[in-house]
């Protein structure tokens, strides 16, 4: 069983690899893109909505209600960049259920690459919100002492952000190897049947 989908290649010439990583990224955002696509071509506005309409303004709402939550500000602005990431690393965990599909969390360049976004989206959400002297501002307070300790960090938030997910995934990973090489010990005979 193989921990990473890095390690899994199905193409390669010199430097050029495609892996698993890569596949099932646009194998994500192709079921994303597809999906859109399908939900947003017949928009109603009355009473009467299909059930994928239905499904995506559940979902839209509720992505907004935890960002005022969390935010305690209006959700519109960071609405795409945060419901991109949900749906994303949702869509991308939970097609877990289908064999042979490796999840790209499960790597840690996805979890990096998205940790990466969320470390630049931060400045430019606060600069558009805040100008870009209050938000500055905020890395000296309540001291200029505290600046090194500020971008230390904003610098841990992302690489935090980066290896819990990858974390995450990883460890439902490894419980599923630990338990299919535990099987053989409780079920001997059932497992020699199968080929253990």
């Amino acid at each position: 069983m193989t921990i990473s989908p890095d390690s899994i290649v199905y193409w390669q010439w010199h430097a050029l690899t495609l892996n698993a990583t890569i596949v099932f990224t646009w194998l994500v955002m192709l079921i994303l893109t597809v999906g859109s696509w399908l939900v947003t071509r017949n928009l109603s506005e009355g009473p009467e909505l299909s059930r994928l309409q239905n499904l995506l303004e559940v979902v839209v709402t509720g992505i907004r209600d935890q960002i005022a939550q969390v935010s305690l500000q209006n959700p519109g602005p960071y609405l795409p960049f945060v419901g991109t990431l949900f749906l994303f690393i949702a869509t991308a965990n939970l097609l877990n259920i289908i064999p042979g599909y490796q999840a790209p969390t499960g790597s840690l360049s996805t979890t990096a690459a998205l940790a990466i976004c969320v470390f630049i989206a931060v400045p430019v959400f606060g600069i558009a919100n805040r100008g870009a002297g209050r938000f500055l501002r905020h890395y000296i307070q309540p001291t200029p002492l505290m600046l090194p300790f500020n971008i230390i960090g904003e610098l841990s938030r992302t690489v935090a952000l980066a290896v819990r997910l990858y974390g995450n995934i990883m460890s439902g990973t490894v419980i599923v190897a630990i338990l299919l090489s535990l099987t053989p010990i409780f079920f001997p005979s059932s497992c020699s049947s199968w080929g253990y």
